[in-house]
Parts: C-alpha cells; structure tokens; sequence
C-alpha cells in the first residue's frame, strides 16, 4: 500500500458515475489525496461488491430517478452496495441522485417530480444543531456565524426529485427553503441533495438539459456566490478525506 504526504496509509475510494455529464468535476482535486477508482456504471461497467470498494464510496448525481431500473439497470446493485457499505462503516458520500439512492437503499421515500418543482441555482443550506457534532459537516459549521439553529452557507443545486422520508434512525443536518432534506447521516454514509463538486460550466450543462430552468439566472447566482460555495464544498470533502484517513490508519494498525 502506497503512503500520503505524511506517512500515513493512502487510502482507497470508489466513485460511481450514472450519468456522462455529472462527472467528479472539483471532487477530482479534492480528492487526490486518495486513490480514487472509477466507475463509469453510465457505460455499462459493473458497479463492485463491497469487499472491492476499498476505504470509502462516493455516488454521484445523475438524470435519472432514484427507482428509474429499466433506464439504469445498474441502479439496484448501487443501492445495495449504498446499503452495504452505510451499515459496514465504510464512510461513504452520496450527491443529489447518490442521496436518494440511499435514502430509498435504507428504508427512506424519494417522490420524484415533487410538486414544489425544481430547485435550481444556488440555495442556502440551514444547519440544524446536530449538524455541529456530525463527523463531516461539524467543521464547517463550527466557522460558520450565527446561533446553532440558524446557520447557513451556499451550495448549488439542481434537482426536481427530492428525499420526503428519512430511513429509521438517519439524522437530519440540513434543509433549505424548498425542500426539508438536505443533508443527512445514515450509519456511515451521508446524502447530500447539493452539488458540492459543480463548477459553473458543469452546473450551465446541467441547467441547459434540463429545459425547464433560467440558465442564464442559475449562472449569474452561482457567479455572485462562487467562492463561497467552492470554500463550502472544498471544506466538506476535506473533512470527508479526513474521515477515510482515520480509518484507513486504524485498519492498517489493528
């Protein structure tokens, strides 16, 4: 096993792509620090059992709806594999589309087309207070200000489909002003209904496919509020490399 800068064991992370156009995008640098394979499950390549994930899962976004099996025959393996590796302490990231899939993976409801309608742009995530001792969004909202209940930071996002039921036991971290479940903790898997990795020429891509958006108002938020948003996304996935880290020290050590 090949080490990191500072000695320790460099740790192993599975990505699964759905859709060719929701790509790693920013996550790619942010998570150069691990060896990062790649699943290209959009052109036909088989999403892994758990024992070949290594030390951490990443499920991106895509088109598609969380339940669409006829369209993407992959997406039963990925739920399960999302089921799998939450309940096996394999910390494990899931965006928009990924989210849903554990949602639903765990017990949780996805409504597809829900009827407040697309959330497009740049929203205000809400932290709620259980979100300050979470593992992963704990260290960016330990700097944000405000009182526990009350703060809140940028993300983009693109969605119609959303998360309306929890899975037993999840812990909800965040919400915005259209849609409650914004981020939550499942065992060691975390959904998030944002795009954290999405730059503004992958956000305009999505945006123009979509076809039911203002492309042009989607940019100029995300222009007004970039670096904000990349210091958000870059803070979370730094403390998700960070969690990889731990583990993969203290698997090697036992």
């Amino acid at each position: 096993m090949t080490a990191d800068r500072s000695g320790a064991p460099r740790a192993r992370a599975t990505v699964v792509q759905s859709s060719p156009d929701v790509p790693l995008d920013r996550l790619e640098g942010w998570l150069a620090e691990l060896d990062v394979r790649l699943v290209r499950a959009d052109r036909g390549e088989a999403v892994p059992p758990l024992d070949e994930v290594g030390d951490a899962l990443v499920v991106l976004g895509g088109h598609m709806s969380a339940y669409d099996d006829e369209a993407a025959p992959w997406l039963p393996a990925l739920r399960a594999l999302l089921a799998d590796a939450s309940r096996a302490g394999v910390p494990t990231l899931g965006i928009c589309l990924g989210a849903q899939l554990l949602a639903v993976a765990r017990g949780g409801r996805v409504q597809v087309a829900a009827p407040p309608g697309p959330e497009a742009g740049v929203v205000d995530l809400w932290w709620r207070p259980e979100a300050a001792s979470d593992a992963l969004v704990g260290p960016l909202v330990a700097g944000l200000p405000g009182p526990a209940d009350r703060r809140c930071a940028p993300q983009p996002t693109l969605h119609s489909d959303a998360v309306v039921d929890l899975p037993a036991g999840a812990v909800w971290l965040a919400s915005s002003n259209q849609y409650p479940y914004q981020a939550f903790r499942v065992g060691s898997a975390w959904g998030l209904q944002f795009h954290p990795e999405a730059s503004a020429a992958t956000l305009r891509g999505w945006a123009e496919w979509d076809g039911t958006v203002d492309v042009e108002d989607v940019l100029a938020q995300y222009e007004r509020r970039q670096d904000e948003c990349v210091a958000v996304g870059a803070t979370l996935v730094a403390s998700f490399v960070d969690l990889v880290r731990e583990r993969t020290a203290a698997r090697v050590s036992a």
